[in-house]
């Protein structure tokens, strides 16, 4: 048995699979907030209950904001910042008396879509995570590659290629990061700016046909992202990207997008597949019980 565990910063869910990937237990508790030590508490808790209603002994994979540092062995850049600067996943090997498995949300992501989701028949899988924020991992040949400073696939920080008609600061201390033009958030505030009105990206993407800003803004966010996607494609050359996060049930992207972004790409045809996933909201959670593969 297999059990993943997604921390998020509101919720912890605890999933179990078999060994064919089927789902056998689903539990969520609150995220404890703002103490790390509670959150360890309630994770080691929720995957002993699951472990008790079962009865079988499961291998413990963890998704998470954030990343462990290869050098440090410490959590760094989780936006649920009460994580940063702690030793996570041996703290839970502590309290579970066994190894835990920590990856980012992002590569867990990725490595669900990669092992029964919509990239199954790629070797090379790009995932990618358009939401509040942007990120992204890359799996080969069902293994979450890591690198050695752990951000192979964050391409989020990374500048937007061409020359934004702004310069947009990025919590991270860099300018102009393709998170500060593709994620929902910033979809959504750039409608914001230009109407005055209040909407989420998924009630803007709604108005495309009848709200000519609307329509504007989502042509050139099929502009950015393609763009975007192209550099990855550039330098990893993946069989498939697969999407996820808010942004990623917008329809017109999968038409587009392809359209684009042979303007950018080294190659005279592309092959690289873009689709929508297949696990939606669970892909995290799937992806952190398949670290043990």
């Amino acid at each position: 048995m297999r059990i993943g565990v997604d921390l998020g910063g509101t919720k912890i869910e605890v999933l179990a699979l078999d060994d064919n990937g089927n789902e056998l237990l689903r539990r969520r508790v609150p995220t404890p907030s703002g103490d790390y030590d509670a959150t360890v508490v309630a994770i080691a808790d929720l995957v002993l209950a699951v472990e008790s209603e079962l009865g079988a002994y499961g291998s413990v994979g963890v998704g998470t904001p954030g990343a462990l540092s290869p050098f440090s062995g410490l959590l760094r850049n989780a936006n649920s910042v009460v994580l940063n600067d702690q030793p996570l996943d041996r703290d839970l090997a502590h309290a579970l008396d066994r190894e835990v498995r920590v990856a980012n949300d992002a590569n867990c992501f990725a490595l669900s879509e990669a092992t029964d989701g919509a990239g199954v028949e790629g070797l090379t899988v790009f995932g990618v995570i358009l939401g509040t924020g942007v990120g992204g991992g890359l799996v080969v040949a069902r293994q979450v590659l890591r690198g050695p400073n752990a951000i192979a696939g964050e391409w989020g920080h990374n500048p937007l290629p061409g020359e934004p008609d702004e310069a947009r600061g990025c919590y991270c201390g860099r300018v102009n990061c393709v998170e500060q033009f593709l994620s929902g958030s910033a979809f959504a505030e750039e409608y914001a700016v230009a109407t005055g009105i209040a909407r989420s990206a998924a009630q803007i993407v709604d108005r495309v046909s009848s709200d000519a800003v609307a329509r504007t803004l989502l042509d050139r966010y099929v502009e950015r992202l393609a763009a975007g996607l192209a550099v990855v494609i550039n330098v990893v050359d993946p069989d498939v990207v697969v999407l996820g996060g808010g942004m990623s049930n917008t329809a017109q992207l999968y038409d587009e997008v392809p359209l684009r972004w042979g303007e950018w790409i080294f190659s005279d045809e592309v092959g690289t597949q873009l689709v929508r996933n297949v696990h939606g909201d669970s892909s995290g959670v799937r992806g952190a019980a398949w670290l043990w593969d």
